[in-house]
């Protein structure tokens, strides 16, 4: 299978794919060559996706040390895309933060021009949180007039009801990327771009997480495809392609917990891809 997905790899530089973390359980035998060692599996990654979303930032501020070996261990073009800490999003709100975020931009700035996105992940919030979203933005917006310049900067809240022109708006404004969630509770990208346009920068952040109680409840060990996503990447597809011919930079991440197995997930969305046209009106026909 994997011989057959490098053929089909996609090299165009507005288009970065990858997963959520290049190391999962089951992937040591299902993913990688047989008595691979883990310094091996970085590169080996980046022979076949030319991007992949750093899940461990969130818990922790790497050390100027590992980002230095990503850096080294994977070819000129690949791009890393992070999570910012939740000690910013979750324990201090956006809310005095300004030193967990220096700390933290420093030290991923070691990565150069391989340094991509930084994902600010918010949680659900209830009414006792936030009793909605202008009371949210009076919060969100004196963080986001605050962020280091020249990054990339892609924000993801999880209150539906919020998404919606006003807020795209605001985040145009700021030149920050509202990421695109595809979740069980979430929108489907239909009724996303009914509400307005979610498309709030010169690049867009796509991430695929799926149901993670529901198939939690089904496997822990990530070996395999058991959810089939091919009508929903296939939607995916319909309406990113005219994005992406916008000029806009498209970065798309697969979750395990998505379909069961994060790398053919990839490989489908790459083969949809490919597989789908757009006619004279910019518009997909698969």
């Amino acid at each position: 299978m994997w011989s057959r997905f490098e053929q089909m790899r996609m090299n165009t530089p507005s288009l970065y794919f990858g997963t959520s973390s290049w190391t999962a359980a089951g992937w040591e035998a299902a993913f990688y060559p047989p008595k691979s060692k883990q310094a091996d599996y970085l590169p080996f990654y980046a022979g076949r996706f030319n991007s992949v979303e750093i899940d461990s930032t969130f818990y922790r501020v790497p050390s100027a040390k590992t980002v230095q070996q990503w850096r080294e261990r994977t070819p000129e073009g690949f791009v890393f895309a992070a999570k910012i800490p939740q000690s910013i999003t979750h324990e201090k709100c956006l809310v005095g933060a300004d030193a967990d975020l220096k700390e933290f931009v420093g030290v991923m700035d070691l990565l150069g021009p391989k340094l991509g996105p930084l994902l600010i992940q918010m949680p659900y919030f209830n009414k006792q949180k936030f009793d909605g979203l202008d009371s949210f933005l009076r919060v969100l917006e004196p963080f986001l007039r605050s962020l280091p310049p020249n990054h990339q900067w892609a924000l993801e809240i999880r209150n539906k009801n919020w998404l919606g022109e006003k807020f795209f708006s605001i985040l145009r404004s700021y030149g920050v990327a509202y990421t695109l969630i595809d979740q069980s509770w979430m929108p489907r990208p239909g009724e996303l771009f009914q509400r307005g346009d979610p498309i709030t920068a010169g690049f867009t952040y796509v991430r695929w997480l799926g149901d993670r109680k529901g198939i939690e409840e089904r496997t822990k060990v990530w070996d395999k495809t058991i959810i089939d996503r091919t009508a929903d990447l296939r939607e995916w597809v319909r309406f990113l392609k005219p994005v992406w011919s916008r000029g806009v930079v498209i970065y798309v991440y697969a979750n395990n917990r998505y379909a069961g197995f994060a790398p053919e997930t990839v490989r489908l969305f790459n083969q949809l891809w490919v597989e789908g046209k757009l006619d004279s009106l910019g518009t997909y026909r698969a």
